[in-house]
C-alpha cells in the first residue's frame, strides 16, 4: 500500500508556497505524523529552508550528483538502471527531507520525451514517468511516513507533471490579486488534462511487475496567503479578488458552475486565511525554526509571544484540516501549547 503524497502547487510564482510547505510539514510532525517532505522545485528552495548552507554545500557538490533526489534519479538517468535509493535528510525523529537540486532541469527533457512514448507502450518511458512516485515511495517506506509532502516549482513543465500524477491530493496556495483568474484557468485544465492523459496511458504499460501511480491529483482546497499582498494594492484590490475566488476556484479548477458560491471565509474549498506574520518572519528565518516554535531566547517577547501562540493555533488547523481531507488519522490527540 503506498503513502499519500499531498502536493502544494500554483503556476504562478510569490505566493508563499514554500513557506507554507515549510511550515505544514512542521505541524504535522508535531501532531504525530511521520512525515517526508520532498523538494521537487528545481531551485531547491525548501532545502534551503531546512537546511543551513554548509550542509547544502556538501548536499550539491559541484559537478557530481549528490545525496539529492536528483543523485536518487541518476542512475536510471545515465541508463544504468533503475531508480536507486533515496537520501533522507533527518530534520527531527518524525519529520525528513529529500533534498532538492538545480540538476533536476536534466531530468525535464527525458520526462518530456517519455511522455508521447508511454502511449506507445514503452516500457524506459514508463519508467522514467514514474520516477518520482517510486523514489518518494522508497522514502516513504525508508522513514515509516504516515504522508509526503512535496513542493514544486510554479511552472507548467514535465518535471510538474511527472510531480502531479505522482500526487494523490493538490492544495493550491494563492494570493487574491490581477493574476488570479489566468493562473486559475491555466492551472486547473492543465490539471485536467493531464490526469486524462495518464488514465489513457496506464493500460499501455508493458510490464505488470512496474508499480505505477495513480494520477488521482485530487484538488482538496486552496489557501489565501495574505502574507505576499503587495502594499501598493491595498485592502479595495484585496477584498475584491478574494471575492472572485470561490466562483472561479469552482469553475476552473473543479470544472463546475455554482450560480451564488459563498464568500471565500465560508467556502467549504477554502482551507485557511493566513495572516502575513511579518514580525515573525525575520525571527523565524535567524533562528531556523518554524514561526509558532520560536522561543523568548529566539526574540519572541512581548507581543511576539501572542503571535507565536495565533500562528500554532492556524498551522495546527490548517494542517489537521487537510490530513482530514486526505483522509490521513493521527495517532493521537496533541495539546495546544499553553
Amino acid at each position: 500500500m503506498s503513502t499519500k503524497v499531498i502536493a502544494f502547487f500554483n503556476n504562478k510564482g510569490g505566493v508563499g508556497k514554500t513557506s507554507l510547505v515549510y511550515h505544514i510539514a512542521w505541524m504535522l510532525a508535531d501532531q504525530g505524523l511521520r512525515v517526508l517532505a520532498v523538494d521537487l522545485d528545481a531551485q531547491g528552495n525548501l532545502s534551503a529552508a531546512f537546511l543551513d548552507e554548509d550542509r547544502l554545500e556538501e548536499l550539491w557538490p559541484e559537478n557530481q550528483a549528490g545525496e539529492t533526489i536528483y543523485g536518487a534519479l541518476r542512475p536510471l538517468i545515465r541508463g544504468v538502471g533503475d531508480v536507486a535509493e533515496p537520501h533522507l535528510e533527518i530534520i527531527d525523529p518524525r519529520l525528513v527531507l529529500m533534498p532538492g537540486d538545480m540538476n533536476l532541469w536534466d531530468f525535464e527533457n527525458s520526462l518530456s520525451d517519455a511522455w508521447p512514448k508511454c502511449l506507445a507502450g514503452d516500457q524506459r518511458a514508463f519508467w522514467v514517468t514514474s520516477a518520482f512516485w517510486r523514489v518518494m515511495q522508497k522514502g516513504a517506506v525508508k522513514h515509516r511516513a504516515d504522508v509526503i509532502v512535496v513542493d514544486l516549482g510554479p511552472n507548467l513543465g514535465a518535471i510538474n507533471r511527472a510531480a502531479l500524477i505522482a500526487s494523490d491530493f493538490v492544495v493550491i496556495p494563492l494570493v487574491p490579486d490581477l493574476f488570479l483568474l489566468q493562473g486559475f484557468e491555466n492551472l486547473g485544465s492543465t490539471l485536467r488534462q493531464w490526469r486524462s492523459e495518464w488514465m489513457e496511458r496506464i493500460p499501455k504499460n508493458p510490464d505488470p511487475d512496474l508499480d505505477l501511480p495513480s494520477g488521482r491529483m485530487e484538488p482538496i482546497g486552496y489557501i489565501i496567503m495574505r502574507h505576499s499582498l503587495l502594499r501598493d494594492r491595498g485592502p479595495k484590490a484585496y477584498v475584491k479578488w478574494t471575492a472572485k475566488i470561490p466562483s472561479v476556484y469552482r469553475e476552473f479548477v473543479l470544472g463546475s458552475l455554482e450560480a451564488n458560491p459563498p464568500v471565500a471565509t465560508d467556502d467549504e474549498y477554502c482551507l485557511a486565511v493566513l495572516k502575513h506574520y511579518r514580525s515573525l518572519m525575520p525571527l523565524a528565518g535567524e533562528a531556523r525554526k518554524p514561526m509558532f516554535f520560536l522561543k523568548p531566547a529566539d526574540g519572541a517577547l512581548g507581543a511576539h509571544t501572542y503571535a507565536v501562540q495565533e500562528a500554532y493555533k492556524d498551522f495546527r488547523k490548517l494542517a489537521r484540516e487537510i490530513a482530514r481531507r486526505s483522509a490521513i488519522q493521527f495517532p493521537q490527540e496533541q495539546p495546544i501549547p499553553g
